[in-house]
């Protein structure tokens, strides 16, 4: 079918965002004493969750924060805004578009997008998403700015819709492949003060679904892994839907596979009802792959099963995504690497948390709703004395799924062959089915069901650990209400926060709290005048915002939210565009620092090492962004802001 570029996002959230989860894990609620229960239940009783480590105690109105020195913006609810909005004594100013030229010989970009699919390798992929900063050694004022490019939007063609009811043109498919992935490019802060790009640096480079990558870890070169046009199960054919990321201590870049899933079909009917690696991460099983129907042009999204090819043609070809990869940015010549040990599900980032001794946990969530989230623990430890012994430090550790208990302790449940249930007779034949089916694996193991669980982000002193958990509409209907996602019909959505025992992150052990609800003010008032329900109504205190997604703190402990909604649909209209705002974690108090244009997603952050530079990404903007013109294509874009003084960006 057609897609009008404007609904475009909005059709992808909405399959992006279904449960598929059909486990009977207990949810907390029925952990609870019956009276504290019926408060859950009956009025959401925000007085008695401040049982649950006494959170919401704590946010009885807005402090003075000795972090958060700037004026917060206002709302916008213009539907014609096409502007990101920042504080007084602050500029942001576009810095790199969709198109724009990042590998030697790229085009200029062309603004009919006639560009073909090998002039878009070379370029800017589309939909900006998570992203990180690497200085080079030594230097503050110069580095590579790595950043991911989760998926494309009808504008990419000339005609600006992805027609889907007929078998796809290959150039378009292809073209629509080259957008996806990851951009490495060198900035440089100049004699001006300002930071530049190095056109010509060798270090510019896409990686793309084109760009070959190693398979590395338990299941590199399994049965599981192989299809007819890689039989060694060694080599996988690009990188997709790359939505949050990750740094390791030894300066690579972790990009991570979130919604894999919606670019694959399996028609098979008996099959798919008994392939867990397919039907458990909701595969389309009629009609086309349900973003855009690759398969009609390119074989190995077809996942059906076919006896007559080797390894049955490409039904292993979904096991080859939803992992971390490893991109190191200062080689180009390095090939990307898919590290299986990490587990496969719809992964949003890899949050590091690095203990004194060198040991590691990386932190993820699943974006669906009822998923879970997950810890990967390194085996090994960093060594900064060796760099080379750290080379494959993530090809062997353990997964863990987080089961939040109502008395606000956790556990991490380690997902291991032998352990939690986790055994041939429940469907686990070894530790790679384990890693292979890990949504399957934490069913079993008991994790709790969470509400979209989003990035996490790791304090970079107390390595207290965030949790954003962005929504979820079926909460208290498909999913019953608990502890840590605690109301039905939960549009707004809430960020959790945990530590880990004695500060371990490798600890099994953790104490987890609700550091805020999103939604309107207490006490706010319908446009009609009544009460703003319960279930819509949060905890903030400060600036009111739903739907929180991306997470970071900065070097001075402040922590960045940003969010992700349709702002056109009721409640979410009641928050205007989409923003970035910022949290002090010891007063709660939150500011919003950006609103973003009409339809835009504002995600992704990275600052220089100085602080004095921020990058963030304006994602699928349905406005002319960033001509701001009235008539141009929306590009999504990322945007550099600093403080007119030159000083540190928050403070």
């Amino acid at each position: 079918m057609k897609h009008d570029p404007q609904d475009f996002h909005q059709r992808l959230e909405a399959h992006d965002d279904q449960s598929i989860n059909p486990s009977a894990n207990p949810p907390l609620a029925t952990l609870i004493d019956p009276t504290r229960r019926n408060l859950l239940k009956g009025g959401l009783g925000l007085a008695a969750l401040g049982l649950f480590g006494g959170s919401l105690a704590a946010c009885s109105k807005a402090s003075a924060s000795p972090l958060l020195n700037f004026t917060s913006v206002p709302l916008q609810f213009d539907p014609q805004f096409d502007q990101v909005l920042v504080p007084p004594g602050y500029r942001a100013v576009p810095f790199f578009s969709w198109g724009d030229a990042v590998e030697p010989g790229a085009p200029d970009w062309h603004p009919d997008a006639s560009d073909d699919w090998p002039a878009q390798l070379k370029q800017a992929g589309d939909n900006h998403d998570g992203m990180n900063f690497f200085p080079f050694e030594g230097e503050e004022d110069r580095g590579l700015l790595v950043m991911n490019h989760e998926y494309v939007n009808p504008p990419l063609h000339p005609s600006g819709v992805i027609d889907q009811s007929r078998p796809r043109p290959l150039d378009e498919v292809r073209k629509e492949q080259a957008a996806h992935g990851v951009s490495v490019i060198e900035v440089r802060k100049g004699s001006d003060g300002q930071w530049h790009r190095v056109m010509d640096s060798p270090y510019n480079r896409r990686i793309s679904m084109l760009t070959p990558m190693r398979l590395a870890g338990p299941l590199a070169g399994l049965e599981m892994m192989k299809t007819a046009s890689d039989p060694a199960g060694l080599t996988v054919l690009g990188t997709l839907n790359n939505c949050a990321t990750g740094v390791t201590p030894w300066g690579t870049f972790l990009t991570c596979e979130e919604n894999w899933h919606n670019y694959f079909i399996n028609r098979d009917p008996a099959d798919y009802q008994q392939r867990v690696s397919h039907k458990r991460y909701g595969l389309a099983s009629t009609g086309t792959s349900k973003n855009y129907a690759w398969e009609t042009a390119d074989p190995r999204f077809d996942a059906t099963p076919y006896a007559d090819q080797p390894h049955g043609g490409h039904v292993n070809e979904p096991h080859r995504f939803g992992w971390v990869v490893e991109i190191d940015p200062f080689d180009p010549g390095a090939q990307p690497i898919k590290r299986t040990a990490f587990g496969r599900f719809s992964r949003e980032c890899a949050a590091l948390a690095l203990g004194e001794d060198g040991r590691m946990a990386f932190y993820s969530g699943d974006d669906a709703r009822g998923e879970y989230v997950y810890k990967f623990v390194p085996s090994g430890r960093f060594d900064a004395a060796n760099p080379r012994a750290n080379r494959d430090l993530l090809d062997a550790g353990t997964l863990y799924a987080a089961r939040f208990d109502a008395d606000g302790s956790g556990q991490w449940l380690a997902l291991v062959h032998g352990h939690n249930g986790l055994s041939a007779e429940h469907g686990f034949a070894s530790q790679a089915e384990v890693l292979l089916n890990a949504r399957a694996a934490a069913d079993r193991a008991g994790a709790t069901p969470m509400d979209r669980p989003e990035w996490a982000a790791v304090h970079p002193r107390t390595r207290e650990v965030y949790v954003a958990l962005t929504n979820n509409d079926g909460r208290g209907d498909k999913q019953p209400t608990d502890a840590a996602n605690p109301r039905p019909h939960n549009l707004h959505g809430q960020i959790l926060r945990f530590n880990e025992q004695g500060g371990d992150p490798t600890a099994t052990t953790f104490t987890w709290e609700l550091f805020l609800l999103a939604g309107e003010a207490r006490g706010a008032r319908t446009a009609e005048g009544g009460p703003v329900p319960a279930n819509l109504t949060g905890t903030i205190d400060g600036d009111v915002f739903s739907s929180p997604d991306g997470l970071a703190f900065d070097a001075a402990g402040r922590l960045w939210i940003q969010t992700d909604y349709d702002d056109e649909e009721a409640p979410m209209q009641g928050m205007g565009c989409n923003m970035m705002l910022c949290a002090d974690p010891a007063t709660r108090e939150v500011r919003r620092f950006m609103v973003g244009p009409r339809g835009c997603e504002i995600t992704g952050l990275a600052w220089s090492p100085d602080g004095k530079a921020m990058w963030a990404n304006i994602q699928h903007p349905t406005l002319s962004y960033p001509a701001s013109d009235g008539h141009s294509r929306p590009r999504s874009t990322t945007v550099l802001v600093t403080r007119i003084d030159g000083g540190v960006i928050g403070s």
